[in-house]
Parts: structure tokens; C-alpha cells; sequence
């Protein structure tokens, strides 16, 4: 499955082509936003202003799922003491070295 990932929507669909693939996107995961950057999205992908909340401000681990039609919030609390975490974290001073 093609994926692409930005922190700046606005930037990423200044390009025509980018723009079409994301029209024909059916799954999207977002994270905290700009406020430029939810504004785009929320036209984009028809999303309320309310529902939007779930990305202003949000803290790590929270935000929006959009698949199709539907809007999905969410909390991921990964318990930060495991071998996954440690993995897969992007913090550098918690990533686990082999």
C-alpha cells in the first residue's frame, strides 16, 4: 500500500499531482496539525470543526483517523516500559540500542 507521510499538508499539496493522490486517498491517520494545515484538511476531507478538536493541541498519541466516510478519534496509550516502545519511539534519548 503506497504511503505518504508529511507534517506540512499545505506544502505536500501545492503539487497537482500529490493533490489528485490524496483525493483518492480512502484512509488518512492525522496527528497534532497547524492551524493552516486543519483548515486545508477539514475543507479537504469534509471534517467539523468539532471533530477537528481531536488535532489542535492533541498530545502524542492522539488524534483522527479518517477512513472513507468515517471519522474516528483516538488515544493510543502505548505503555512506554516495554521492548515495542523502545523500538519504535522517536525519541532518541528512549530508544533502546542492539
Amino acid at each position: 500500500m503506497p504511503t505518504g507521510i508529511t507534517q506540512n499538508v499545505k506544502d505536500l499539496l501545492s503539487s497537482q499531482e500529490v493533490e489528485n493522490i490524496f483525493d483518492n486517498s480512502d484512509f488518512v491517520y492525522m496527528l497534532n496539525q497547524a492551524a493552516g494545515d486543519r483548515d486545508i484538511l477539514a475543507e479537504k476531507l469534509h471534517i467539523s470543526s468539532q471533530e477537528m478538536e481531536y488535532v489542535t493541541n492533541a498530545g502524542p498519541g492522539e488524534g483522527l483517523i479518517r477512513y472513507d466516510k468515517i471519522i474516528l478519534p483516538f488515544t493510543d496509550n502505548f505503555p512506554t516500559d516495554t521492548v515495542m516502545y523502545g523500538l519504535l519511539t522517536t525519541k532518541p534519548l528512549e530508544q533502546q540500542l542492539k
